[in-house]
């Protein structure tokens, strides 16, 4: 239970360039390294064994970047947002930065659940004519395999753009399913069924903020295989 004397600040960060390779864990760790850096009065926690009071949100898999990700920490004092951000910004790296700070209810739901729907946005390595998506993936987790049905999670299909794909995943209670997972699928699936159909040129009503090359990239070869380039999460809403 946070404690009502303090202050719980809510930070918007980046993950992207060669630290969109590190994992959840080790993201964690620099970014409580950035707080005690930054000289932000964090709160601790009580017991054996003391700790920052931060909370992140849901995690990311190895290699797959996010424009928006957040953290909550508590504070003991108040600190204006805009100086907490400079100083958080004065302590990170370009790859880690620190976007933006605000407060937020004590009460408020904990980053990690504020926000269950995903948007990604994936670089292919050439332009495919559809993205075909299995019903069904099968994932492997604590040794066990489980079958995941597609539309409990996708939300609207896969968007294609050139060889830029987006789409949304809705993170359930009971669990969820990987965005790298669902993209590797789909991938597997358009290779294993061969480049029958004609290119996708760039979409009339392409998302905006897309590289012109993406939009405007050679169509799939019959005998190329489609890869992911880059992963990205985009925008994490409620």
């Amino acid at each position: 239970m946070a404690d009502p004397r303090n202050f719980r600040l809510r930070v918007e960060f980046c993950k992207q360039g060669r630290l969109a390779l590190l994992s959840h864990l080790e993201v964690a760790r620099a970014l409580e390294r950035a707080v005690r850096r930054a000289g932000l009065p964090f709160a601790i926690s009580q017991g054996f064994s003391p700790h920052m009071k931060i909370a992140f949100g849901a995690a990311l898999p190895v290699g797959v970047g996010g424009l928006h990700e957040v953290f909550d920490l508590q504070l003991t004092r108040y600190v204006a947002p805009e100086r907490a951000l400079e100083a958080l910004q004065a302590a990170s790296a370009p790859d880690l930065m620190a976007k933006e700070c605000r407060y937020i209810e004590l009460g408020a739901p904990a980053a990690s659940v504020a926000y269950p729907v995903s948007t990604y946005r994936a670089l292919l390595s050439c332009a495919p004519a559809a993205l075909p998506v299995p019903d069904e993936i099968t994932v492997v987790r604590k040794k066990k395999e489980k079958v995941l049905r597609t539309a409990d999670f996708l939300m609207g299909g896969i968007e294609l753009a050139g060889a830029v794909a987006t789409f949304a995943l809705e993170a359930k209670p009971t669990g969820s399913l990987r965005p790298d997972v669902l993209l590797h699928a789909c991938v597997d699936a358009y290779n294993a069924a061969g480049a029958d159909t004609p290119a996708l040129g760039a979409a009339a009503d392409a998302p905006s903020g897309l590289p012109e090359d993406s939009l405007s990239a050679e169509s799939c070869a019959p005998d190329e295989r489609l890869r992911v380039v880059t992963l990205t999460r985009i925008e994490q809403r409620a």
